[in-house]
């Protein structure tokens, strides 16, 4: 089932293309990380999904209803980048007050709380919160209801290691239970293993929408090999391979997808020579940064 549905979509402001003829579509249960840099439309698209900022041209369906539609609002959880409450309220009171909004049980609510790690805390007052705190009253909030898509725009931010990790456990069961997840972040180290597909914006136009297997065959940047021997057979390994040496005991390789198995067939021939190998493919970061540039010099 499509849960969001992006059709040449086109947004001016004055007369600057904010978001240029960009189509998207996004399935029940996916993980969908969209991605670009400060002013590349990731915001204005959001909006325009919650039906909070108009279309210029095209077309948006959010779960077979028009952008800011009841049905949309009651099944769209959203956490913005900048979370902002009511500081007298308690945790608990302010989640109970979006519970209400939506006509949610209130027990719902305080499970939500200990859900994101705030039930020892939720009757303290929100002034008294760590933004990470806060951050996670924004988290509860756009869970509320049981979203079937939920946008999340940084919703790591502020967030110490280990709730990062809860954080993206909670997207994965969000996810298995079927709801789409759109989530904008720069943290691209915890996308990787955390998403379905990459989405990347640059100057306001798509310019990658694939899974990160499939991004990286298209980019052909180089696979990195660290080959690593004895200090007394270092020597022999930069003759025999080539490459850089890096330190007194490895070489570095570069090779791409298609040489890789055989460029470890000749190392893996040199026998006790090699003590390791580390293949390191290219990271989102490098991928990120690959489209982004091919995109701005297409503009």
């Amino acid at each position: 089932m499509t849960s969001l549905t992006i059709e040449n979509v086109v947004k001016r402001f004055d007369g600057v293309l904010a978001i240029d003829d960009v189509s998207l579509r996004v399935e029940a249960g996916q993980r969908i990380a969209l991605l670009g840099h400060n002013g590349a439309g990731k915001t204005t698209l959001m909006r325009m999904i919650l039906g909070l900022t108009p279309l210029s041209a095209g077309r948006i369906e959010v779960l077979g209803g028009l952008p800011g539609s009841r049905k949309a609002r009651k099944l769209t959880g959203f956490l913005p980048e900048s979370v902002a409450f009511h500081g007298a309220l308690s945790g608990r009171e302010q989640v109970r007050h979006f519970a209400r909004l939506k006509s949610v049980p209130m027990k719902d609510a305080d499970n939500l709380l200990e859900r994101v790690g705030l039930s020892k805390a939720a009757d303290r007052r929100i002034r008294t919160y760590s933004k990470g705190m806060r951050q996670r009253v924004g988290l509860a909030q756009a869970l509320i209801g049981r979203p079937k898509l939920a946008l999340l725009d940084e919703p790591t931010s502020g967030l110490d290691p280990i709730s990062r990790h809860e954080f993206y456990e909670i997207v994965q069961e969000l996810a298995a239970d079927g709801t789409a997840v759109l989530l904008s972040s720069h943290a691209l180290t915890e996308l990787e293993t955390s998403t379905d597909r990459l989405v990347i914006l640059s100057g306001g136009r798509l310019v990658a929408n694939d899974n990160l297997a499939n991004l990286r065959r298209a980019a052909r940047l180089p696979i990195r090999l660290n080959v690593t021997g004895t200090t007394d057979a270092v020597d022999q390994l930069a003759a025999r391979l080539g490459g850089q040496r890096l330190n007194g005991c490895s070489v570095e390789l570069t090779c791409q997808q298609d040489e890789k198995l055989g460029l470890l067939g000749q190392i893996t021939g040199l026998g006790d020579l090699v003590t390791d190998v580390d293949v390191i493919p290219a990271s989102l970061e490098d991928l990120y940064r690959y489209y982004s540039v091919s995109g701005m010099e297409g503009e």
